[in-house]
């Protein structure tokens, strides 16, 4: 598979991608943060935050729909606080006919605000990865501090996550070269047969993945790595712009928080 279907980072010449990295990484963290630490049913902050990240995006050239359609991948995960809807207490809205579940205004509004809050952090997640590239972002991590085993194991992760598609991508290749099908036909057998064949190929690619990462590991000692990571680029000083943005971006949290609050 090729790297730019895995990396999300859109190459643009914008006021947004300009900015330090390492500003945009702790802008990201702490405006997580705020969102997190919002009340439930702060609807006025929430549809702020909310105008906060368009506007960013749209500076950023992604367009103002950019984070807010990839970010709905978050809306599934939220359903396993569903149930909070029936066991938070307070007025009841609505019993159900099978036991004694009741829906509280209360549970409704934190689920909701929950949902909320997943969706905004993870637009503003987007937009860092989408203004940042890769290398840039670990060299933000490492100028700010962040040990550094925690950006091997995360700039590893990220390396031999090509590998894994990569093989993957093999193996799907090999299974529709060995499948007879028609042209107006699926191939293959019964949904036990392809649940089979699947669970094979998960065991495969565990065991294609090991031995070619293992590979790419000796290839690594080969050349000269010794468990650290070669950074010849030094931090670099924060410029007028980044200091300004900063100061706004701090100006945004606290307003948030305000609005949120009365």
């Amino acid at each position: 598979m090729h790297p730019t279907l895995l990396d999300r980072y859109q190459l643009k010449n914008s006021s947004i991608h300009r900015l330090d990295p390492r500003l945009k990484v702790v802008v990201t963290i702490f405006f997580i943060i705020s969102n997190v630490s919002l009340p439930d049913g702060a609807w006025g902050a929430f549809l702020l935050a909310w105008g906060v990240i368009l506007s960013v995006s749209f500076m950023a050239l992604l367009g103002i729909s950019y984070t807010a359609k990839r970010a709905m991948i978050v809306l599934p995960f939220t359903l396993t606080a569903v149930t909070i809807i029936f066991t938070m207490p307070g007025n009841s809205l609505l019993t159900l006919p099978f036991g004694s579940y009741e829906l509280t205004d209360a549970g409704l509004m934190r689920f909701v605000s929950i949902i909320i809050r997943s969706w905004l952090s993870l637009q503003m997640a987007i937009l860092l990865t989408a203004t940042t590239s890769f290398v840039d972002l670990m060299h933000a991590l490492r100028c700010l501090y962040v040990p550094q085993t925690i950006i091997e194991i995360v700039s590893f992760m990220y390396r031999y996550l090509f590998v894994l598609t990569d093989e993957t991508t093999r193996l799907l290749r090999a299974r529709e070269s060995r499948m007879a099908a028609l042209p107006d036909r699926k191939g293959g057998g019964s949904l036990m047969w392809r649940a089979r064949v699947a669970g094979h190929m998960v065991g495969q690619l565990f065991l294609r993945s090991y031995e070619r990462a293992d590979r790419v590991y000796n290839a690594m000692l080969a050349r000269g790595y010794n468990s650290q990571l070669s950074h010849p680029v030094a931090c670099p000083f924060m410029r007028s712009q980044d200091w300004t943005s900063g100061a706004v971006a701090v100006a945004i949290l606290f307003l948030l928080q305000i609005v949120g609050r009365f």
